[in-house]
């Protein structure tokens, strides 16, 4: 390519030549003008064949052993929101949820169907509930989080930012919703053990929520919206919140409430003791205790081991439909040698 190029000097009224700067002329590199050596496949019918075919084969194996992980995982949920409020309520459940006279405790009795071997996760499902609404979830401070009333700036909290004219640790609609029932087991008269440390993940507990950050005026207003926080233990150590802080992006999601670390035998009769005091009532959410075990590929969700499968059916599909419109209808294939990078490397 010319590099040269002219230009017209004032001071000698006639035309110079010169280059262009070094940078220009490393802009004509190869790769940018993509002029590197390059392979382009040939899609011949057998080619594309074997490919949807092999693909097929693959996929649908895969898809199998992901189906029975998944079906290995032991998973109980039981929904306690509506057997949990009194006959008398049934038809009010918003009135029975704010009436603090009378009482939300709740006893449930879960069948294990199969033997469960520790760990047993202990989730709360919540359904119907979008806590990714954008007023919601921009309702929150991470700055505060983390270095509590040194920080001022919590416009973003409204309208949980203040209350009786104090500033709120932690402010925002998030914090202030904090899930609150609570589960305790019982195993033949025997309480087990529920271990609810190290549920949350350890980057939130060390780099998002503050050490030396205490609540403060939390939940003293006269509307509360959901659990109290003990003012004496820091926000890193309150792992219920940093949990809850971590905002779904569906309707219907779940949240590590604790774990047991001692196997279940098919067939035990588990009792579950309950404080239902979370109001999902007054938007028509729904509640669950979910106790589930994991595998090498998580919890339990045929979704992976469905999409492998259907994918390599759709190929074999595929592939043996092309191979009967090639069988039926053979189309010559075009001559490689009329390719231009052929044509110029014969040309040489």
């Amino acid at each position: 390519m010319e590099m040269e190029a002219s230009s017209t000097s004032p001071a000698s009224g006639g035309t110079q030549a010169h280059s262009y700067p070094p940078l220009r002329s490393r802009a004509f590199h190869k790769f940018t003008q993509q002029n590197l050596p390059a392979c382009k496949a040939q899609l011949t019918p057998a080619w594309v064949i074997t490919i949807f075919l092999v693909t097929g084969v693959v996929f649908i194996p895969a898809g199998l052993i992901f189906i029975c992980a998944s079906e290995s995982v032991v998973e109980i949920v039981d929904r306690y929101d509506i057997e949990c409020v009194p006959e008398s309520y049934r038809s009010n459940k918003v009135a029975y949820i704010k009436d603090n006279s009378i009482s939300k405790n709740c006893k449930r009795l879960i069948k294990v169907p199969k033997h469960m071997k520790a760990p047993i996760y202990v989730y709360y499902e919540l359904d119907n509930y979008y806590q990714n609404h954008r007023r919601y979830i921009k309702s929150r401070c991470d700055k505060q989080l983390l270095h509590g009333l040194k920080y001022k700036k919590t416009s973003l909290c409204v309208p949980e930012e203040y209350n009786n004219g104090l500033p709120i640790v932690p402010c925002g609609l998030v914090a202030w919703s904090l899930f609150n029932d609570s589960y305790s087991f019982i195993r033949e008269t025997v309480n087990m053990k529920v271990n609810r440390k190290n549920i949350a993940w350890m980057s939130d507990r060390e780099h998002k929520f503050g050490r030396n950050v205490y609540p403060f005026n939390f939940q003293n207003g006269s509307l509360i919206g959901g659990g109290k926080l003990d003012p004496n233990v820091p926000l890193s150590d309150q792992e219920d919140l940093i949990v809850w802080m971590r905002t779904s992006a569906l309707p219907k999601f779940r949240k590590l409430y604790g774990v047991i670390e001692e196997d279940l035998e098919a067939d035990e009769i588990i009792e579950v003791h309950l404080v239902n005091n979370y109001n999902t009532y007054s938007f028509g959410g729904k509640k669950r205790l979910v106790l589930t075990t994991k595998n090498w590929l998580g919890g339990k969700n045929n979704f992976l081991g469905v999409a492998y499968m259907v994918t390599g059916a759709f190929c074999i599909f595929l592939s043996i439909l092309f191979a009967l419109i090639h069988v039926k209808n053979p189309r010559p294939h075009g001559d490689a040698s009329h390719l231009y990078w052929n044509r110029k490397s014969n040309a040489n």
